[in-house]
């Protein structure tokens, strides 16, 4: 498989295997799109770390492959590709990506659809696209600019190139740059520490921010109405409460 999943202690681990650069091929999309829907049906994934492996993030998509492809080909692959990258930003749990070495093209797109992203201080990102003559097809155009503004997005959508770790975490592309040999084991205590919170909270937290975001103020404030209210009918609540009251704030056991 170009693609495994390990769970363990409540995190599910993506984990990119197909070497020397992880190119996101045909096979390697439709994979990553059936574990993403996996890691949201399975209950006991609480949270998720998306990896590259040590030397690499992913290099973006098989080149090779997509040359071979004309405009029929590609209209119909296209829709497949969005959704891969789609299943995987939309999985109802906090999602990490830890990143090594290039995550450039659908790599970088890859990387766009985890909540929080930490970097390897040599980790290098970008949308490379336009110097095939191309536009990034897998969410770039979209969520890049949602995360760093359109007119930071336009410079790298434009020009194609490629940002070192300190710039990516200066303009907002990555959450936090750390040693290259520890990226795995800090994007993994980030899930661990989120995989043991109360879940449907994560949940109704994670979709109120994404949905909100796609919509006017108004709406977004009846979405998070709508689930702050609905969590007054969960377990995690009662006993969220319960413990701030008898014990003080972050005490708290959650099922």
């Amino acid at each position: 498989m170009t693609v495994n999943l390990e769970v363990a202690d409540g995190v599910g681990t993506i984990r990119l295997d197909r070497p020397p650069m992880n190119a996101l091929d045909i096979a390697t999309q439709d994979r990553l799109r059936e574990l993403a829907e996996e890691v949201t049906r399975r209950d006991d994934v609480r949270a998720v770390v998306v990896w590259g492996g040590e030397k690499v993030f992913a290099a973006g998509a098989d080149i090779k492959e997509m040359q071979a492809m004309d405009h029929a080909a590609m209209v119909v692959r296209s829709k497949g590709l969005q959704d891969a990258f789609t299943a995987v930003a939309r999985i109802p749990k906090p999602v990490v990506a830890a990143i090594t070495g290039y995550a450039l093209g659908g790599g970088c797109e890859l990387a766009l659809c985890a909540d929080f992203r930490i970097a390897a201080d040599n980790a290098k990102l970008g949308q490379p696209e336009i110097l095939l003559g191309l536009i990034p097809g897998a969410g770039g155009t979209q969520r890049l600019a949602r995360l760093v503004g359109p007119s930071k997005a336009k410079d790298l959508i434009f020009t194609g190139r490629q940002v070192k770790a300190d710039e990516a975490l200066t303009i907002g592309l990555v959450d936090r740059v750390v040693p290259a040999a520890e990226v795995y084991e800090q994007a993994h205590a980030w899930a661990a520490r989120l995989a043991a919170g109360p879940a449907l909270a994560l949940r109704a937290a994670k979709e109120s921010v994404d949905a909100g975001l796609e919509t006017d103020i108004d709406t977004g404030l009846t979405i998070e109405r709508t689930w702050f209210a609905g969590l007054f009918a969960t377990e995690d609540r009662e006993t969220g409460m319960r413990s701030f009251v008898e014990e003080g704030p972050g005490k708290a056991k959650f099922r």
